[in-house]
């Protein structure tokens, strides 16, 4: 399994950029698991993202965890109440 990890924002700013990378990253492996632990802002552009990859992942029957919550990553799922959705652990501290 390869582990990825996003730092920074996840924002309308970053996403196409953010898109690509993990695009990338899903098509060179069959499970892929994302550490979101240091993403510190996060708004609905980066939502998009996340759901679009778990979306592609499941279309072409790759597994695609998102790993290590961070505070912001959390506030935006909770707000669009999404948190169970994705189907990942989600561990608070």
């Amino acid at each position: 399994m390869e582990t990825r990890t996003i730092a920074g924002e996840l924002t309308i700013y970053t996403a196409a950029t953010e898109k690509q990378s993990l695009q990338e990253a899903l098509d060179a492996a069959d499970e892929l698991e994302i550490n979101l632990s240091q993403v510190n802002e996060m708004d609905s552009a980066g939502l998009q993202v996340l759901i679009v990859l778990k979306q592609e992942a499941a279309r072409r029957k790759k597994k695609l965890h998102y790993s290590m919550h961070s505070k912001a990553v959390l506030e935006i799922l909770e707000m669009s109440n999404m948190t169970t959705s994705f189907g990942d652990q989600i561990v608070l501290t």
